[in-house]
């Protein structure tokens, strides 16, 4: 079984500068475009048999483009969205700043923000949803996964076994692609974080 694991286009929040998260904010026309290319390449080098979805319209739509694409079933998954940010979610980083410092050290992985999930929590949700995938699509040789910075960290860390504690995350890009496999007993990373069909 293959996973190919994608973060969605550029969203309007990244051009504003404003913490997302659960925001539900659409991709902009350059992220529309980077969907269009991202799906030329996925369709030439890797094409999935099945695409799970995060509801978010960033996601969502970058989801939508592929399938499109490459003709195959589309599953919307509600435990792929991005770490639920409570207050923060659509507030300029400065304001968000300002309003909800975040204390020296930073928030202990326990401590949701305020009306949020917290980083542990998060992890946990990606344990979960990464296990039911590799369990409900078993018999799919390849399937795609749009989803969102925070969470694909998250559903790698799954992948690599990592302890929750673990200080590392993993950067991906606007349609970065990560290309998993699992064979038998044995998972393998193929590639992190490509994005050369943007060049």
């Amino acid at each position: 079984m293959e996973l190919v694991i994608i973060r969605h286009g550029q969203s309007e929040a990244d051009v504003l500068g404003v913490h997302e998260g659960r925001a539900d904010f659409p991709l902009t026309e350059l992220g529309e475009h980077q969907a269009k290319l991202l799906t030329n390449y996925v369709a030439t080098h890797f094409p999935p048999n099945v695409i799970l979805t995060s509801p978010l319209m960033r996601a969502k739509s970058t989801a939508s483009i592929l399938k499109e694409g490459i003709g195959c079933e589309l599953i919307v998954e509600d435990d792929l969205m991005e770490l639920n940010n409570g207050v923060l979610a659509g507030l300029s980083r400065e304001e968000a700043a300002i309003k909800y410092p975040l204390p020296q050290n930073g928030r202990p992985v326990h401590l949701p923000i305020e009306d949020g999930e917290s980083e542990l929590e998060l992890r946990f949700r990606a344990e979960r949803v990464f296990h039911t995938i590799i369990y409900d699509y078993k018999e799919y040789e390849r399937v795609a996964i749009i989803s969102h910075g925070g969470l694909i960290s998250h559903l790698l860390k799954a992948f690599l076994r990592q302890p929750n504690s673990s200080d590392f995350a993993y950067a991906t890009g606007d349609t970065g692609i990560h290309l998993l496999e699992i064979k038998e007993s044995v998972r393998v990373i193929r590639f992190l974080n490509r994005q050369e069909h943007l060049n």
